[in-house]
This record gives C-alpha cells, sequence and structure tokens, in this order.
C-alpha cells in the first residue's frame, strides 16, 4: 500500500475509533501532502509522501523545545504524541554504530583526511542514508571523525 494511501486509511479508523491525537495529527499530515501535490501540480509518490513526514516530524521537534524552552510542558507533551504517531511511518533509523561504520568505511575509499572533505564524504553518505538518519546527526558524526577521532 502506497504510503499516502496508509495515511489516509489510517484517518478514517482514526475517526471511527475516535482517537482525537491520530486524527488530528493525521489530518494536519494530509493537508500538508495535499498542498505538496497543489504545487507540484500531480499526484505525490512514495518519495514526496515521505519527505512531508520527515518535515513534519522535524517540525515537531522544534516545537517540543520551544515549548519546553518557553515553559509550556503541555503543549511539549502534545507535540510529542503527535511525534511519536509520524514516526510509526518513517522507515527505521540506523543506529550511530550503523552510521560510524558507513562513515568510516567512505571516508577510507575516498581518502578524507580533514573537515576540508566533509563535502565529499557527505554527497557519497546522504544518499545511501536518506530517511534512515537526520541529516544533522550525520553531518556532525562526520565533522567528528575527520576531526581527528578516526582510528586507524
Amino acid at each position: 500500500m502506497a504510503l499516502c494511501e496508509q495515511f489516509q486509511a489510517d484517518l478514517t479508523r482514526a475517526m471511527k475509533s475516535g482517537d482525537k491525537v491520530r486524527l488530528a495529527t493525521l489530518r494536519l499530515l494530509t493537508a500538508a501532502l495535499k498542498n505538496r501535490q497543489i504545487a507540484k501540480g500531480s499526484a505525490l509518490d512514495d518519495t514526496d509522501a515521505l519527505e512531508a513526514l520527515r518535515l513534519a516530524t522535524k517540525q515537531r521537534r522544534e516545537a517540543i523545545t520551544l515549548a519546553r524552552q518557553y515553559g509550556r510542558e503541555e503543549i511539549a507533551q502534545q507535540e510529542e504524541q503527535e511525534l511519536a504517531i509520524l514516526e510509526a511511518y518513517l522507515p527505521e533509523q540506523l543506529s550511530t554504530a550503523d552510521l560510524v561504520q558507513r562513515i568510516d568505511t567512505i571516508i577510507r575509499e575516498v581518502g578524507a583526511t580533514s573537515a576540508k572533505d566533509l563535502g565529499q564524504v557527505m554527497r557519497i553518505l546522504m544518499p545511501t542514508v536518506q530517511g534512515r538518519a537526520d541529516g544533522n546527526t550525520v553531518n556532525c558524526l562526520v565533522r567528528e571523525r575527520l576531526a581527528g577521532s578516526l582510528p586507524g
């Protein structure tokens, strides 16, 4: 089942079951997908849907951070519930150990030795971890490994 169809089916299930948090979250997501479809001018594929989903999860994480920063714990908790619902649709995330292993392999393959080679490493690495690792996390790990903590 395509991801957009899955969202729609789950939205219908949430309506029938009375799950208000899931219903509101999926309505916002389907609205974002509809806006993306209008902007694109054609039907969305799973890649587009995943990108919209990643953006929605990123927005929830930022909202949680801001809510906590301003002492709005009830909003942070609501955003966390929505984030958990959205994350269930994302592909399984790579562990830090897996990421480090991939990074080290690519660093050796390209012969990267300093932070100047960051772009070259990221250009090869990102397509292989797309959707399964946060870009900021990957960037930080690559910088760490290039800064001299790479063994061997």
